[in-house]
């Protein structure tokens, strides 16, 4: 009889542990392929861990509540020895219970050698190295469309693509270029720094104690995390909105008349964000130890506040080929989704700039803590009647004008005063120069 190791999945960049929420399935209990075994949470979302055998629960080596690392062994599965060893025997994360022979291992390392750094889903053993012996690149592996539980790559999954492709021309395998690293290095500035001890707290008198909720524990850490490894600069811009509320105003009522989606002002700003960050792609960009990550993608997560008063930041991915009306569609979507609690782990993964609007809450301005691993994030404030002064052919004058504060964070390691400033001043002008005209 064989066992096979579940290990805590990968769930996103820069998460390194989850929380296991309940176990659907305990000791003795048989489960198939693809089955759930357990439920996740990471301060971002919930979510499911499949089965990747056919088997029977061992051990489970982890209780409900308890925060585990990514890639720890979570539970042991014992094969029913019908057909098990088989499909087994291509399993690169299978551990025998007695010793390993050396062909075994031999096998082990050179199935590890799939690169899956850049997956932005799980993927179970054998799927994985059905892809490595097919010689499919893990950009090829995205494409396929899983069938199993949010929206999981099955065996049956990437054997029906394979006999799918067989008739056409077999792609070349992409040549791999050494990654710069196989885990984000955000994250180990943090770990090798010295323990700080908050000050202790009088909790004598008229208080309250709450505790906090998973969500809101894994927030804190976040952010603790982000100050201490990126050096933080914020600055203001202020921005004439007048035509884009105008705009706005004139064309809501046909908008959702023709596209079935309220125009808010936040695809407005992820337009403007997506065009200037084309003029300064280097906001646009992770570091990893001494290298800088220019990302080629523009993915745009939205920071939303929950019910629960809970902050999540789902991701409009490729927002620059995404039109006004299809950014209102994304953007209403994940703001939906979000406060029903119905993100999937995808809808938040892949951000490469984040924007947040404080003005929601009438607030002018703020300093937004970076989302690791980026290096920048935009907060708008309110947009309030403001007098100004208008330079006219017959001098200057005083009119009231819609007026917005932009604050721009980012991390000094990479973004200097004049590129991060440059950025945001780019950004207020794209906003001044919405055409009133425009259709829509």
């Amino acid at each position: 009889m064989t066992t096979v190791e579940l290990v805590m999945p990968k769930m996103g960049e820069s998460i390194m542990e989850a929380t296991i929420l309940t176990w659907s399935k305990q000791i003795g209990d048989s489960v198939e392929a693809d089955e759930t075994i357990l439920e996740i949470a990471t301060d971002k979302v919930d979510s499911e861990v499949p089965s990747p055998v056919d088997g029977v629960i061992k051990e489970v080596l982890f209780n409900e509540g308890d925060v585990v690392k990514v890639g720890t062994v979570i539970a042991i599965l014992s094969t029913d020895g019908e057909g098990g060893e088989d499909d087994l025997a291509d399993i690169p994360d299978v551990t025998e219970t007695a010793s390993h022979t050396a062909a075994s291992v031999e096998k082990e390392a050179s199935t590890a050698n799939l690169d899956m750094s850049e997956a932005s889903r799980f993927y179970s053993p054998l799927v994985k190295n059905i892809a490595k012996e097919e010689g499919l690149a893990i950009s090829e592996l995205e494409q396929i469309k899983g069938s199993g539980s949010n929206g999981r790559v099955t065996k049956q999954d990437i054997l029906s693509y394979l006999e799918n492709k067989s008739t056409a021309p077999k792609e070349q395998p992409t040549p791999k270029v050494q990654p710069a690293s196989k885990t984000q290095s955000s994250p180990k500035p943090a770990a090798a720094a010295p323990k700080m001890t908050a000050p202790p707290v009088n909790r004598s008198g008229n208080v309250e104690i709450v505790e906090m909720d998973r969500m809101r524990k894994m927030i804190a850490d976040h952010m603790v995390m982000s100050k201490h490894v990126s050096p933080h600069v914020t600055s203001f811009v202020e921005a004439d909105m007048t035509n884009v509320v105008n705009w706005r105003n004139k064309n809501k009522k046909a908008f959702q008349e023709r596209y079935g989606e309220k125009i808010t002002y936040t695809p407005i700003f992820v337009e403007a964000v997506t065009r200037a960050i084309k003029d300064f792609p280097g906001v646009n960009a992770s570091i990893d130890g001494t290298q800088i990550i220019l990302r080629k993608d523009i993915n745009i997560g939205m920071a939303a506040a929950l019910p629960t008063g809970n902050l999540i930041v789902p991701v409009i991915k490729n927002a620059d080929f995404q039109s006004l009306a299809g950014l209102a569609k994304s953007v209403n979507d994940l703001a939906g989704r979000a406060r029903a609690n119905k993100l999937k782990p995808d809808d938040i993964q892949g951000g490469t700039f984040t924007l947040t609007n404080v003005g929601t809450f009438g607030n002018v301005m703020g300093t937004p803590i970076i989302n690791q691993p980026q290096v920048a994030i935009l907060a708008v404030g309110a947009i309030r009647k403001m007098p100004a002064v208008l330079e006219t052919e017959y001098g200057d004058i005083i009119a009231i004008r819609q007026k917005m504060f932009l604050s721009l964070s980012y991390d000094h390691r990479v973004v200097d005063g004049m590129l991060g400033g440059s950025f945001l001043r780019r950004v207020a002008d794209y906003l001044e120069a919405w055409d009133v005209n425009r259709a829509i």
